[in-house]
């Protein structure tokens, strides 16, 4: 048994790598504020603040066999949790994003295509997510130059699956089961790539069990969204369900968002963002990364769907009150 340190460890991804590292006899301590939820059965939760000062102190002192951080934004958080643990960890893990490409329309691309430059400075406020990508580049590179040949830099794509706060994936599920006339992106051919959180988290924990170590884009095989869709409908879509494909053209006259946020279509996304979902994540897979069907991830999602209420204010989306009157305008239009 190894002690593991999980940045996080009470929501999404850093609560599936907690349960993964308990479920396989490590000693877990689950470093947060706690308010996200409770950590996996088994693990310890030591309650820490990252936005303040010293904010890992409750820690000084604890040594750990291996590090996983899960950090979304702050390059701060990042760079003081390797100054408190980097010198004694056996193995780090940095959850990083394909959003640090340079390029985000190009396909099939891998880890060395060029990155963004990188962004050192936290944003001003906590909705400022303009430099995401940016700030990302700079905490790969604090890891790299501070833990050298002991790190893991993984570069997740979509990532779904039951306790998803974001509603990306978990919108067609909830969408399909309900039946009747469901409005769809009329994108067949677009590329598309997603990986269920519990198969990320699992690779995580067996790659930092192996000492696995250098970057990777972190994803499952590439598909298409006709295909993805086609996949939820057969797995969870009711019996009267009848998708309705439109055009990307009308769908942004309509000022219907790709990909995420308020009034918006997830998995749907303009060419200009393309090698976002399209990446050659062939090395991942080859170092182990497993993939369930999708079939499985689509079904998991309905049941937390359902328990966290599939009426609810969503993240990403149409209500049900603004895909009916789209479907009106569209069925009264003049061809």
């Amino acid at each position: 048994m190894s002690r593991w340190l999980v940045l996080g460890g009470t929501q999404f991804l850093s609560r599936e790598v907690a349960a993964a590292a308990v479920a396989r006899g490590h000693e877990v301590v689950c470093a947060a504020r706690g308010r996200s939820g409770p950590v996996p059965e088994g693990a310890r939760l030591v309650r820490v603040d990252r936005d303040d000062e010293d904010g890992l102190a409750p820690l000084r002192g604890e040594r750990f066999d291996a590090v996983v951080d899960t950090a979304i934004i702050s390059y701060r958080w990042v760079r003081e949790a390797l100054a408190e643990f980097a010198d004694t960890a056996g193995h780090w893990t940095f959850v990083s994003t394909m959003n640090v490409y340079s390029d985000l329309s190009r396909r099939g691309g891998g880890v060395d295509d060029p990155l963004l430059e990188p962004r050192y400075a936290d944003p001003e406020g906590p909705e400022d997510f303009g430099a995401y990508g940016s700030i990302k580049v700079a905490s790969e590179k604090a890891v790299v130059e501070t833990v050298g040949d002991r790190a893991l830099v993984v570069r997740p794509g979509l990532v779904c699956g039951p306790g998803d706060p974001y509603d990306r994936f978990g919108y067609w599920p909830a969408r399909f089961s309900r039946g009747g006339r469901a409005l769809v992106p009329d994108a067949p051919d677009q590329p598309c790539q997603l990986i269920d959180v519990r198969d990320l988290a699992e690779w995580i924990v067996l790659s930092g069990e192996r000492g696995l170590t250098g970057t990777f884009d972190a994803s499952g095989p590439r598909t298409t969204l006709g295909s993805v869709l086609e996949g939820i409908a057969d797995a969870v879509g009711a019996s009267d369900l009848e998708r309705v494909p439109v055009s990307p053209d009308r769908l942004f006259e309509a000022g219907v968002m790709p990909w995420q946020g308020p009034h918006s279509l997830p998995l749907w996304l303009p060419e200009s963002h393309h090698g976002v979902v399209d990446r050659d994540t062939a090395p991942a897979l080859e170092a182990g990364l497993s993939v369930r069907p999708l079939a499985e991830t689509a079904e998991a999602t309905l049941a937390y769907e359902k328990e966290a209420g599939l009426d609810r204010e969503r993240q990403a989306g149409l209500t049900s009150v603004e895909e009916t009157e789209l479907l009106e305008r569209i069925d009264t239009a003049v061809p």
